[in-house]
């Protein structure tokens, strides 16, 4: 028996051999005719008849195994012509295939169209296009967004090689250049920021259900405004084409910090889905009709809800709508441990403020998107973007400890209660016509609106005494109530005609002429009132009062206000100055007109884009305010000649090695150059109306290879060479306030990147179960002259500094960047259900906050690295989970003062790791 069954294997085996030995192959490349020939990836190969099928990789290609014999191979992919081609196979043969797929006659009504949004949402597509784009870019998509368990576009962005986001804020950097160098848009049309001192939007208001990928761009092309230097955010939105479909989401999160404190309390009064609305009251000098002091506890356990849908029909023989829409609501909670908070250090590292430091938050993202997509026929095609965000927070910043000369004893307690509404409104009309088989033409337009509220901050100075808590009011601003508004409106037009010349004999265009016209017109206006709440010391002093600081409405209220307790003021003056009401303002108007011809022609392997924009920029600011009540104005006006070069030449099937120089300017912004105190926590922040444009020349050499259809190994020098650099430094002044100035006459940043994904393992033939890893890596190198003599001439003395050091780091310029990723994929179920896992990891090194003076070392903010692990499993063709758990190693953020004594640690805290519980269902 057991001879038996051995020589039953070894037979078996020999007729396996025998019959994989007179097997033969199908093999080649299928290309697409409507973008001149180029690999056609995802397309669909079948052997008619039969099971056999592969699809096409990134590079076109496709392999099939079959048994010797006559065959019809089918070829096709979603929109375009199926292609039947008679085969005939003999035993250990390859026969080639190649074929040109094209969209031909064929017209929308003769397909069911099953699911084209995978395009440019898969993460091979996109390396696709990095690969045959001329220009040097990286794009995240969707897919690779939410194996990463990223929500948001701001931290998507930092997922990919050399750039940044600054702890505490929602400025990013890339290649160590921050808000001022970089741009923002979306579909190609740029959007207005949502915050006075930022040039840009926050990207995490920007949730990853309304993408369709992110694109950052990082060498100049002359169909962008000249206003870059560091890169271009893309948001690219959703374009949906497939079959009708409805999806709800559900999650629940937590933060360990706030979920561990006893006491979450915030102010009363905001409600809790970030809609409400205050606004200064009635009589606010003589009457007291502000909100209430007092405080609500919260459960910190926050959620998200999430729908969203989308269908396409016919329209015609050849047309075609497409529609999609998504509205969300998202909560957070947040909460700073372990706090530390300095300031005003002087620079024998002696602190002026030597407090704890207590931070809570609340925070609302509600989300509502439209679009419509109407394919008129092969030619025409319009699209219409709606986009409403609507965003709030709430926080509350306390400290206790050392305040010179306000609480030498180390008893004083600052509070500040803040609210922030912003809401966005982007509405877009795009278009793409192609004219002929040379020309296209494409255009754009919006109108964006943008208005941001912060009403009623409340600030409250007390110290501790033996009987209890009084008002420290010694100076009047120790205790106000903050009410500000900003609006901002936004017109831009994009219009570009694209013209193809030199045919070869195989039909394919070897040159390219792009002529275009961007415009923007913006304009900003803001307004904020500070009342001062002064306690009294005549005739009857209230300065020794004891207060309750969970219930100061006990003190502040109507009655005390007509009792002489307090009285209530504006920097103008109290209720007998005539104009105490006029709110300190500032606004600005921006014009920026620019025109571009680009050149593009191949040259066998290389192709060269030769670009020239020119702009004419016009920048008004007008201003009265707490620095200058009279008022005053300012006109930037700046003519930009822009080049730039970008070179690419094709090594081999998988390689290229690209080059890119251009000229580029960096404009200030409205809120820099106007002389208004913006006063954070712990911290002022002075506008500088001599601020002028910077002049910028941008060089990268980037060699790239891609070995598979989602792997990429890539290494990039680049340099920067920056005229009349813009810098945030610390004035001469006592409280160390922080100013803009024209630093120095020159600065440079070098450096290096490596990107690398690759798939480490593939367990089945079929790559159902496989492990994949990613990895980029970016050093950088940054200079500039800090020249007092230069910020004194060019300000008038306004602005005095006395740089510790004669050159220094660029600010925000981490010498250091690395993500990594490590993936495990498995499907089963017959691909109907599968489960991703990731782990995550970020690193940033030390990095400049502001450049030091007075012998004092510069604000460094210290190296942190924050590793995640999201596990995201589809259980069915409806049913989808989650499991996401964010900064697992909680390391302590820390921001220090450097001295030749040492270090002084001048905010430091831990923010908890944050978990949530994912839930879909698609109908």
């Amino acid at each position: 028996m057991k001879f038996n069954l051995k020589f039953l294997f070894i037979t078996l085996f020999i007729c396996t051999i025998s019959i994989a030995q007179n097997k033969g192959t199908i093999s080649g490349v299928l290309t697409d005719k409507e973008t001149n020939n180029q690999a056609l990836p995802f397309a669909n190969v079948l052997v008619k008849g039969t099971n056999t099928s592969a699809n096409t990789d990134i590079d076109g290609k496709y392999s099939l195994s079959v048994n010797p014999g006559n065959y019809i191979i089918i070829f096709s992919f979603v929109g375009y012509e199926s292609v039947e081609k008679p085969v005939t196979v003999k035993a250990n043969e390859t026969i080639t295939v190649n074929q040109i797929l094209s969209s031909g006659s064929f017209t929308l009504k003769d397909v069911v169209v099953k699911s084209s949004a995978v395009n440019r949402q898969k993460e091979s597509a996109l390396l696709l296009e990095q690969k045959n784009a001329v220009d040097i870019k990286q794009s995240i998509g969707a897919q690779e967004l939410s194996k990463k368990g990223v929500s948001d576009v701001a931290n998507a962005v930092i997922k990919t090689t050399g750039i940044t986001k600054q702890e505490g804020t929602n400025n990013i950097f890339v290649r160590g250049l921050g808000d001022r160098y970089n741009s923002t848009t979306m579909n190609g049309l740029p959007i207005p920021s949502n915050d006075p001192e930022k040039k840009n939007i926050n990207l995490d208001i920007f949730s990853t259900d309304i993408i369709e990928y992110v694109s950052i761009d990082k060498v100049y092309n002359g169909k962008f405004f000249g206003d870059f230097a560091g890169g271009n955010v893309d948001i690219v939105s959703k374009d949906y084409k497939g079959n009708g479909f409805f999806k709800v989401d559900f999650e629940s999160k937590v933060n360990t910090n706030a979920i561990g404190e006893n006491n979450f309390t915030l102010q009363k009064g905001p409600n809790a889905f970030g809609f409400s609305k205050a606004s200064i009251p009635n009589n606010p000098l003589t009457e007291y009709n502000y909100s209430s002091l007092q405080f609500d506890k919260k459960t910190p356990i926050a959620g998200s809800f999430g729908i969203s849908g989308g269908d396409s029909y016919n329209v015609g023989e050849q047309g075609k709508i497409s529609i999609f829409g998504t509205a969300s609501f998202t909560n957070d909670y947040a909460s700073r441990t372990e706090g530390v908070a300095k300031g005003s250090v002087n620079a024998a590292g002696v602190a002026g403020k030597d407090l704890d430091y207590n931070y809570l938050a609340y925070s609302t993202n509600t989300t509502g998107m439209f679009n419509v997509g109407y394919k008129i026929n092969s030619k025409n095609k319009i699209n219409f973007n709606s986009l409403y965000i609507n965003t709030s927070t709430q926080r509350k910043e306390e400290s206790r400890g050392y305040i010179v000369d306000l609480a030498n004893e180390g008893n004083g307690y600052i509070r500040r209660n803040e609210y922030e509404k912003s809401a966005l409104w982007v509405n877009q009309l795009l278009g793409e016509h192609k004219l002929s088989d040379r020309s296209t033409f494409n255009w754009g337009g919006s109108f964006n609106t943008v208005k941001q509220d912060i009403p009623d901050r409340t600030y409250n100075t007390m110290n501790l005494l033996p009987e209890g808590y009084v008002i420290n009011s010694q100076s009047a601003p120790n205790n106000h109530r903050y009410f500000q508004t900003l609006k901002e409106n936004e017109l831009a037009a994009n219009l570009s005609v694209n013209y193809k010349f030199s045919k070869n004999e195989d039909g394919d265009y070897k040159g390219k002429f792009t002529v275009g016209y961007n415009g923007r017109f913006k304009n900003r206006d803001f307004e904020a009132t500070q009342f001062n709440f002064k306690t009294t010391t005549f005739p009857v002093s209230h300065t020794g009062d004891v207060v309750d600081p969970n219930n100061l409405d006990l003190f502040y209220n109507q009655q005390n206000l007509n009792n002489n307790f307090f009285t209530i003021s504006t920097f103008r003056g109290g209720p007998e100055v005539p104009n105490a009401l006029d709110p300190q303002t500032y606004s600005g108007d921006l014009t920026i007109n620019g025109g571009y011809l680009n050149t593009e022609y191949k040259f066998n392997k290389l192709t060269a884009v030769l670009g020239l924009r020119a702009e004419v920029i016009t920048q008004n600011v007008d201003w009265s305010t707490q620095l200058d009540p009279a008022g005053g104005s300012d006109k930037l006006e700046k003519t930009a000649f822009l080049p730039s070069l970008v070179l690419k030449y094709e090594l081999n099937e998988k390689q290229n090695l690209r080059f890119g120089f251009s000229k580029t300017y960096t404009l200030p912004q409205f809120k820099e150059r106007s002389p208004f105190i913006y006063e954070e926590f712990l911290q002022a922040k002075i506008g500088n109306p001599f601020l002028y444009a910077s002049d910028d020349y941008n060089f990268d050499l980037k060699w790239e290879m891609f070995p598979n259809s989602d792997e990429v190994l890539s290494v990039t020098g680049f340099g920067k060479y920056i005229l009349n650099p813009i810098n945030e430094v610390v004035i001469n002044s006592s409280t160390n306030d922080i100013s803009y100035v024209n630093s120095g006459d020159y600065g440079y940043v070098a450096g290096a990147e490596l990107e690398y994904k690759k798939t480490l393992f593939t367990f089945d033939s079929e790559n159902t179960k496989k492990l994949s890893g990613g990895i980029n890596v970016s050093y950088l190198y940054s200079k500039q002259e800090l020249d007092n003599e230069k910020v004194q001439e060019e300000t008038e003395g306004s602005r005095p500094t006395t740089f510790t050091n004669t050159t220094g780091k660029f600010t925000g310029a981490s010498p250091l960047l690395l993500n990594a990723d490590l993936s495990f994929y498995n499907e089963w179920n017959d691909k109907k259900s599968n489960l991703t896992t990731t782990i995550a990891y970020n690193y940033f090194s030390d990095r400049v906050n502001a450049i030091g003076t007075l012998q004092k070392g510069d604000l460094v903010d210290k190296a942190a690295g924050s590793l995640d692990f999201i596990a995201k499993s589809k259980l069915s063709k409806n049913y989808s989970l989650g499991l996401v758990v964010k900064n697992i190693l909680d390391p302590t953020i820390k921001r220090v003062q450097e001295n030749q004594s040492g270090d002084v640690d001048i905010l430091s805290y831990k923010k908890g790791l944050n978990l949530s519980l994912q839930f879909s269902y698609e109908f």
